[in-house]
């Protein structure tokens, strides 16, 4: 109505309305609030309406930044839960009881995962810490192709660094072209295989993932790491995905690094657990401290701050995996 009729005050809008004079004056007030009225540059006691496209401009930015602050909360909320499903995990004891059972050296890991593999019926979910090597690939080709051919669901997660890695490479594009899904994140946090989510085979030391394994079958158990295997994924790209930046102008492995960087990494350390170069480290946190236009690591740790970038709360302990794998029936190379 005060676009029509500039001039009108609350008693001509509440008479053209049929509303009561109380009600006109709670929703200029609200409009006001929300910056689509403003006073008159002529008439102070007078409200003029905003034009449309100027009101809508500005409506739209503060929906914009409302979404992105809820945004940030969630991904907050993920990341704490990923990370304390991934700290339970680790400090579950190992040995044979109810749902565990402990399986010792490759030969062994191998078989029964070969085994286990024939009773598949719906998916298999895959954590890689690391681009799996040319023997495994060859081992385990045969033996995917079969499982994706029976109709089963695999889906596997890589570091991001698997695109530094041609053979790792060539083996994601073929699993995917036999209708594997493969996505890649910047860091994986544990190695990892679920069966149908009914068994997970996980290493007991992560550094020599073919020494020793266990197989969990409990049901709180395979939920926990279920929800973390989907949180994982959501949050992850899918492979051949240029890398997208968020609405700060990060990538993935820009905001990977700042989070490690926030808890005190080194760059070596970044780098090992990122499965990149230190150089490369040094090129992303370079280029972080560019967009912030800050001179010095400290700077950059106080405007990142200042600016929300970084605050995600909890702090999961170095678990990235760098030893080979053992891969057998449906599970990727690696796996």
């Amino acid at each position: 109505m005060l676009l029509q009729h500039a001039d009108w005050g609350v008693a001509e809008l509440a008479a053209s309305l049929s509303l009561p004079e109380a009600d006109v004056r709670k929703a200029l007030g609200r409009l006001s609030e929300l910056s689509l009225l403003r006073p008159s540059a002529t008439e102070h006691a007078r409200l003029h309406a905003v034009s449309p496209e100027l009101a809508m401009e500005s409506l739209l930015a503060r929906q914009q930044a409302e979404l992105l602050a809820q945004q940030q909360r969630l991904e907050a909320s993920r990341a704490a839960a990923a990370q304390l499903i991934a700290d339970w995990v680790g400090f579950q004891p190992v040995g044979d009881s109810s749902g565990v059972e402990t399986l010792v050296g490759v030969d062994r890991i191998r078989d029964r995962l070969a085994e286990l593999s024939r009773h598949i019926d719906h998916e298999i979910m895959a954590f890689v810490p690391d681009a799996p090597d040319e023997s495994n690939i060859e081992s385990a080709k045969p033996l995917d192709e079969r499982t994706l051919a029976r109709g089963i669901r695999m889906r596997t997660l890589y570091p991001e660094s698997i695109r530094n890695s041609p053979a790792g490479m060539e083996y994601a594009n073929w699993l995917a072209s036999k209708g594997g899904e493969v996505r890649t994140t910047p860091d994986v946090p544990v190695r990892m295989t679920v069966l149908d989510r009914r068994v997970a085979v996980l290493p007991v030391y992560g550094e020599d993932s073919g020494h020793s394994a266990v197989l969990l079958s409990g049901d709180g158990t395979l939920t926990a790491l279920c929800t973390l295997f989907d949180l994982a994924w959501d949050r992850a790209d899918r492979l051949g995905a240029a890398r997208t930046r968020d609405q700060r102008g990060l990538t993935s492995q820009e905001r990977e690094t700042l989070r490690l960087l926030e808890h005190g990494h080194t760059d070596e350390t970044i780098a090992k657990r990122l499965g990149v170069s230190t150089r490369t480290t040094r090129r992303t946190v370079a280029s972080i401290m560019d967009m912030l236009g800050a001179r010095s690591r400290f700077q950059a740790g106080a405007m990142a701050s200042q600016r929300g970038w970084i605050g995600t709360p909890g702090h999961r302990p170095d678990r990235l995996a760098h030893g080979r794998g053992a891969s057998a029936g449906g599970a990727p190379a690696g796996a």
